[in-house]
């Protein structure tokens, strides 16, 4: 290690099965106080050891059994129960475990203070020799960057702000930014956007960023799409007071979008990037569009609205139907669309849904290794008719309650052309129970998971 001790505090971090071993070469002084410290090497645990002077002469943090392999989590618990110090490791680890203990740290360390006085500063892991620091370092700022406008409300974070931040990434980057606005809308055919979020104060509006790595040379396509509802009041199918209290999160896939759009040009992927997000409030009002409605979409199918809760496929089908015409290498779309995937696989598995399996597959194993899990669903063709309607081309919900996170996923297909590949991730964004190093509040998922699948698919220059 290469570490400056004297700006740092030795870390010690053990499996259970490692205690009685490492225990027996400790100093007597050590070895007693553990024992009376009854550490066995629970996972999060952390004991702190007196120097001489009485301060802290260093720390042993648990791993909890040997079992899997290493990530982000085991470190982001540790994290939050030591004190605001600059930590090093006293044991060697691989790289890629160094890398995602790092990450776990910088995760742990995360709060958002934007409207209460800071709990002040959180405790630091220096990186070992063999980490990934750039990754670290990019990675950590993204994720940070995803969970603030999650967890920023709606009130503070509305279409307007939301398409500034968006702005101010492209700024950063040197990237083209182009935004249709209210009735620019319906000049430009983007009609069921606008019908979702004409309702509300806040203009809706479709944000669309654009960036290559070099002017003048050919590169392949990729596109993003996030859902950006800032606000779901569920419009005038309006929900119980209970289903709209974490409603300001349901801009999360244009969160995670922009936030992997931001490593992406980091790293300049070798790729054209466009970023696609519309934004929007599903408000009440006089002109709120209503069930019953038929709605006019940019792909030209019209769309019987059976139920105004269901506007994120409404916002996204536009926003898809741009990407499609250009026929990208790849289109992935990020949406907290269906309370039914949360049914299905709870709030830490996203659901995956694509029109090529082998390339679901192959992210899910990215997803699998970077400890960013995301779990492969089917495009149940069967499921098909389902969405049918008597007077328009489709509705925008099934006749059925069953599968819901399917027919959305089908829905959603309808608007993306056979040939070009295309995947649709249906996350939650949301922590929704304290645990170790993960409080209650936004999770930025999926992010590391694609950017590490996209890293592979086409990358750098």
């Amino acid at each position: 290690m290469t570490v400056d001790s004297s700006v740092s505090l030795p870390l010690w971090l053990l499996y259970e099965n490692e205690i009685e071993a490492w225990r027996a070469v400790q100093t007597p002084a050590v070895a007693r106080w553990m024992a009376e410290q009854n550490f066995k090497g629970e996972r999060h645990r952390v004991v702190l050891l007196p120097d001489a002077a009485g301060g802290i002469g260093m720390a042993v943090g648990g791993l909890g059994r040997l079992q899997g392999e290493l990530s982000l989590w085991h470190a982001a618990g540790i994290a939050e129960r030591l004190p605001a110090r600059r930590f090093h490791l006293l044991q060697e680890f691989t790289a890629e475990e160094a890398t995602q203990l790092c990450l776990g740290f910088a995760y742990g360390a995360y709060r958002f203070e934007r409207y209460r006085a800071g709990k002040g500063d959180a405790a630091s892991l220096a990186a070992p020799p063999n980490a990934d620091v750039p990754f670290i370092a990019l990675a950590s700022e993204a994720l940070r960057m995803a969970r603030d406008w999650i967890n920023t409300p709606a009130g503070d974070l509305g279409p307007v702000e939301f398409a500034a931040a968006a702005r101010r990434l492209a700024e950063r980057h040197q990237a083209n930014y182009q935004e249709w606005v209210g009735e620019e809308l319906l000049a430009a055919n983007f009609p069921a956007i606008h019908a979702v979020g004409r309702a509300s104060s806040a203009a809706p509006r479709l944000a669309d960023l654009r960036w290559a790595p070099a002017a003048g040379e050919s590169y392949p396509r990729l596109t993003l799409v996030g859902k950006g509802v800032c606000f779901d009041s569920g419009g005038l199918d309006i929900k119980p007071g209970a289903g709209m209290a974490l409603m300001k999160k349901d801009m999360g896939g244009g969160a995670v979008a922009l936030a992997l759009a931001h490593m992406l040009m980091s790293v300049k992927l070798r790729a054209q990037l466009r970023v696609l997000v519309p934004m929007v409030e599903n408000s009440i009002s006089g002109n709120a569009y209503r069930p019953g409605d038929v709605l006019a979409t940019r792909k030209g199918l019209t769309v019987e609205v059976g139920n105004t809760d269901a506007e994120g496929r409404l916002v996204l089908c536009d926003a898809l139907a741009l990407a499609d015409a250009e026929h990208p290498d790849l289109i992935i779309d990020f949406a907290t669309l269906t309370g039914a995937a949360r049914v299905a696989l709870g709030p830490e598995l996203p659901a995956l849904f694509g029109n090529d399996e082998a390339m679901v597959q192959d992210l899910a194993r990215e997803g699998a290794a970077e400890h960013d899990p995301l779990w492969p669903m089917p495009l149940w063709p069967g499921y098909e008719d389902e969405l049918a309607s008597k007077i328009a081309d489709l509705n925008n919900v099934a006749s059925s309650t069953f599968a819901g996170a399917i027919f959305g996923a089908l829905f959603l297909k309808r608007f993306v052309s056979e040939s070009t590949p295309w995947m649709h991730i249906d996350l939650y964004g949301w922590n929704s129970k304290d645990r170790p190093g993960r409080g209650v509040g936004a999770e930025a998922q999926s992010v590391r998971a694609v950017y590490r699948y996209l890293l592979k698919r086409y990358g750098t220059v």
